[in-house]
């Protein structure tokens, strides 16, 4: 399994409950730019349009710029691939107030591309606050470990 690219203020600005995978609909480029690491989840969003599940803002350029086809856009929408149960469940879920979908990871599983995304409650100030704080105590004490 090997990770293209991981949202990395997700976890920062979010507390993930629940994590879940799903597959992505893509053109043959696009797969060969997430390939390269060329992808941004930065700012991306999983939504249900009906009942179709999409990822949102995620930033895909070109393969080859120059070669793109006519009206190419790098932030489309991307259809996600889930069977029912699995979309009634993130429905249910959707419509809880206080929760959304968040990209946490985009990976190869054999020669498919997945997306992780999370079912995320975000974080008051406060908590990343506190979250701050604890890592600096955390490494103030392996400093002061590795001194003895």
């Amino acid at each position: 399994m090997k990770i293209f690219t991981k949202n990395k203020k997700a976890s920062f600005d979010y507390s993930i409950l629940e994590k879940m995978e799903a597959g992505m609909i893509l053109i043959g480029q696009e797969v060969k730019s997430i390939r390269l690491g060329r992808m941004s989840l930065e700012g991306s969003y999983v939504v249900l349009k009906g009942r179709e599940p999409y990822l949102i803002g995620a930033k895909i350029p070109a393969y080859q710029p120059k070669n793109a086809p006519d009206g190419y856009d790098v932030e489309k929408s991307r259809k996600l691939l889930l069977n029912k149960k699995e979309i009634s469940y993130l429905l249910g879920k959707a419509k809880q107030k206080g929760l959304t979908l968040v990209p946490l990871k985009v990976y190869s599983n054999g020669a498919k591309i997945k997306l992780e995304f999370g079912i995320a409650k975000g974080k008051k100030k406060f908590d990343k606050r506190e979250n701050i704080k604890k890592r600096e105590v955390d490494r103030e004490i392996a400093r002061e470990f590795g001194r003895i």
